[in-house]
């Protein structure tokens, strides 16, 4: 099973790098931002600012080396020595959110998929739809940063993020706490508009290129189409996403 006993300071804040970034998460009132950390080597006006945004809004800046800063950001590139954690609320691992009072009734999984526009879009349009949980595993995903952000136009903050180690990891989770594991799939023997959906879901979106991994697979109970008349062979992921989502949503 997952490492999921202690909450990890990587489920509950989104970590966002880069001087524009930090500036915007700063300045933005509906954003809580936990602290920023600034490369003793970063001088300049941008960092300037950066530091009089922080004060005004009561953020903790603390220093360290540049090398620490690269770790923490996860990026050898574009972290230009700051980086900001930013509180997500609806963060949290996915084994807490099975043992709420109110687990969630539909959640998807992410299995493999490794760009960030798709992960950020899901994002958005998984919120947009009132799911409960979309799982963004720690391994084998996008990393949740500045590019997943942007694509998700800024709702990853506020998305019901569930977390855990593997995507293997979470269909065993799930599948011991009673929800019906589902994948989608171009040759899915099940249509979407169809399927009679119990009470508790769980959907898999597999990676761009090599769809839902063999571990996962063996927890699918059933595999699922979208119906698609005209001569083209799948969805890009996002795009299965959001008509898979709304598919939940008109069925109320």
């Amino acid at each position: 099973m997952g490492d999921d006993s202690a909450v990890s300071p990587k489920d509950r804040f989104l970590t966002v790098y880069g001087r524009k970034p930090v500036l915007e998460a700063l300045t933005d009132p509906a954003l809580d931002v936990d602290k920023v950390i600034l490369a003793d080597v970063a001088r300049g006006p941008a960092v300037g600012e950066i530091e009089r945004a922080a004060k005004a809004a009561g953020v903790p800046v603390q220093r360290a080396s540049a090398h620490r800063v690269k770790v923490l950001a996860g990026n050898g590139k574009q972290d230009q020595g700051v980086l900001a954690d930013v509180v997500a609320p609806r963060m949290r691992p996915l084994a807490t959110a099975l043992t709420e009072q109110r687990p969630p009734s539909r959640v998807l999984v992410l299995d493999g998929i490794t760009t960030p526009a798709n992960v950020g879009m899901i994002l958005r349009t998984a919120t947009a739809a009132g799911f409960g949980g979309v799982v963004v595993p720690r391994r084998g995903v996008a990393t949740l940063d500045p590019l997943v952000v942007k694509a998700s136009a800024g709702v990853a903050f506020r998305a019901p993020v569930l977390r855990c180690a593997t995507a293997l990891d979470a269909v065993e989770q799930l599948t011991e706490a009673g929800y019906a594991v589902y994948a989608l799939g171009a040759s899915g023997s099940a249509s979407l508009f169809d399927l009679d959906l119990p009470a508790r879901a769980a959907f898999v979106l597999g990676g761009e290129s090599q769809g839902v991994s063999e571990e996962v697979a063996r927890y699918v109970a059933e595999w699922v189409s979208i119906p698609m008349p005209g001569d083209v062979e799948s969805l890009n992921v996002s795009a299965a996403a959001a008509v898979l989502c709304f598919e939940v949503v008109r069925r109320g």
